[in-house]
């Protein structure tokens, strides 16, 4: 009975994706919002990061959203964020601006498909203005090294107090040699951090961009989101080690603060585009994330907006992916098996084997209330554990639309040594 109702709702409400007219009708609901959250099932799929960018080129385009922000470090994608912008001292090649994504998984930005959008967004920023150019940035939460690099570069042009405030912040780390679990054991366990030390910083740097040189503004602005990307990589890491959902919830609060920030930069009703996965976007509260204490980025930017908001999920039946068997391990493109039964992804391939678009009712009551499973990939994945991968989810409350792809490839890394792929 319940999977007939599911059927009957999704039938009722899905329509073909990829058309003209699927697209323009998701556009016209995305763009009356400040924050268009889109999402991925996996961090190695092609297809999430072809169909983001082509909803991203539209929404700026027509619609003048300023920025996109995704889930990756604040130096790297600030690089980035230079050469798309054309600036002075920027990379010219955007293959060379995009060697700062060094971290693994070096796959998630250092790859074609985002090496098509940037070359998109330099050409659209060509012939404008520095305060009308569209930015990339990234808003999470894991550079604490390569922000303290940053800030300490950055300071060295710049104020000399403020400079050995940083150096003397900084003193605090070196006992740990640039490792995070090293930092994270001693400050947990052992109560030797650097909090007060990074606190203390981020209060130098703060909102001196507001008084910066108009061409100076951003860099200023870069000084301070590195300077919060260091004091929540302290509180993250320093948390991680209990494996607790704090150190979850530490780094989504981290992603909106960043976010809110890069706002106000660009002015308070500027609009954004956020680039995360469906964990992340998806509205935690829709799922059993709530029953484990955790939050996320969708469920916090709707609490504070409200209808402002408008999140889009991605799901895929089969296909490829990028990913590794273990933390740091080398990137595979690996199979993705059909959806197990009964799952949203293998509900909507029973509708039909073709890409699908969910436009969410909220007077549906079926789609609004039954919880069934959603498939997640994240950077690491084990194909043959294929049954943990579900997040059990209340679909038209996690999103206020859902792309369908059926069959979907792996991303295309920039790097050319992956076991298992050729470019």
């Amino acid at each position: 009975m319940r999977e007939d109702l599911l059927m009957e709702s999704i039938h009722r409400l899905a329509i073909p994706f990829g058309t003209r007219e699927s697209i323009d009708r998701l556009i016209k609901h995305a763009a009356k919002a400040q924050y268009v959250l889109l999402g991925e099932a996996s961090h190695g799929t092609s297809d999430f990061y072809t169909v983001r960018a082509e909803l991203s080129k539209r929404l700026i385009a027509e619609h003048g959203f300023r920025f996109i922000a995704v889930e990756g470090d604040w130096p790297a994608c600030y690089t980035l964020n230079r050469y798309v912008k054309g600036y002075s001292d920027a990379a010219t090649e955007a293959e060379t601006a995009m060697n700062d994504f060094n971290r693994w998984p070096t796959w998630m930005w250092a790859n074609r498909e985002i090496l098509e959008l940037a070359g998109w967004l330099r050409e659209f920023n060509q012939d404008k203005p520095d305060a009308e150019k569209v930015g990339f940035y990234g808003i999470d939460v894991y550079s604490l090294w390569e922000s303290m690099d940053e800030i300490l570069k950055y300071l060295e042009t710049q104020d000399k107090a403020d400079l050995e405030a940083a150096r003397k912040a900084f003193e605090c780390f070196e006992p740990f040699g640039r490792d995070e679990q090293s930092y994270g054991i001693s400050a947990s366990l052992y109560g030797e951090g650097c909090e007060d030390q990074v606190i203390a910083l981020l209060g130098r740097l703060q909102d001196k961009w507001k008084d910066a040189h108009p061409e100076d503004q951003e860099r200023a602005l870069s000084a301070e989101l590195n300077a919060m990307a260091v004091k929540g990589a302290e509180s993250y890491y320093s948390t991680m080690i209990r494996h607790d959902a704090e150190s979850w919830n530490i780094r989504d609060r981290h992603m909106v603060s960043a976010l809110e920030k890069l706002v106000e930069f660009h002015g308070e009703h500027s609009r954004v585009l956020v680039w995360e996965h469906n964990t992340h976007i998806g509205d935690a509260r829709a799922t059993d994330m709530a029953d484990e204490g955790m939050v996320n980025v969708g469920q916090l930017l709707r609490e504070q907006y409200g209808s402002q908001v408008y999140a889009i999920g991605f799901g895929t039946y089969e296909g490829t992916v990028i990913a590794g068997r273990s933390w740091g391990a080398p990137m595979e493109e690996m199979k993705v098996p059909p959806a197990i039964r009964n799952s949203w992804e293998e509900l909507l391939h029973r509708n039909g084997a073709q890409d699908q678009l969910l436009l969410m009712d909220p007077e549906d009551p079926v789609l609004g209330e039954i919880t069934v499973g959603h498939r997640a990939i994240g950077v690491v994945y084990h194909p043959e554990r294929e049954r943990g991968n579900y997040v059990p989810t209340v679909i038209s409350r996690r999103y206020n639309a859902f792309i369908y792809l059926d069959h979907t490839k792996a991303l295309r890394p920039l790097a050319l040594s992956i076991q298992g792929y050729s470019t």
